[in-house]
């Protein structure tokens, strides 16, 4: 019995082994762009990001497209950001003052699309892409 149960043992260890390294590997592999901070400006609303860049390749130029949703659930405007180069394993942080946006109407963010992803293999910016918020609007990929 106690041999069994030391299978058993073994073998959930190394089942939940197999799952962190999945998990770790998926970190080592993905793009992490983290909604910041909202804040009135001058000119409207300015966003603050953070991007981390743990692709295999540096990122020599990325912009994504982003869809701002109002209190209404409804795509209020769509734009594409600059992103400029986010090298590999580095935080990188980006601001962008948007005219004639209220901080207080935007209700979510969602990454559309990265038209321009200079530098990793076709479609490794979107497929490794993970959003995340630090603020109460959701941030989506």
């Amino acid at each position: 019995m106690a041999v069994r149960f030391a299978a058993v043992a073994a073998g959930l260890v190394m089942a939940v082994a197999s799952v962190c390294q999945a998990q770790e590997a998926a970190f080592a592999t993905s793009l992490d762009v983290e909604l910041n901070a909202l804040a009135p400006s001058q000119k409207g609303c300015m966003m603050t990001f953070v991007a981390l860049n743990n692709l295999p390749a540096a990122i020599n130029k990325i912009s994504f497209e982003l869809a701002f949703f109002n209190d209404r659930n409804a795509v209020d405007r769509i734009t594409v950001l600059d992103f400029r180069d986010l090298p590999q394993g580095k935080k990188r942080v980006r601001q962008f003052d948007m005219p004639n946006v209220k901080c207080e109407s935007v209700t979510r963010i969602l990454i559309n699309d990265t038209p321009v992803c200079d530098g990793p293999a076709a479609g490794e910016c979107m497929k490794g892409l993970v959003t995340r918020s630090q603020i109460s609007v959701p941030f989506e990929g």
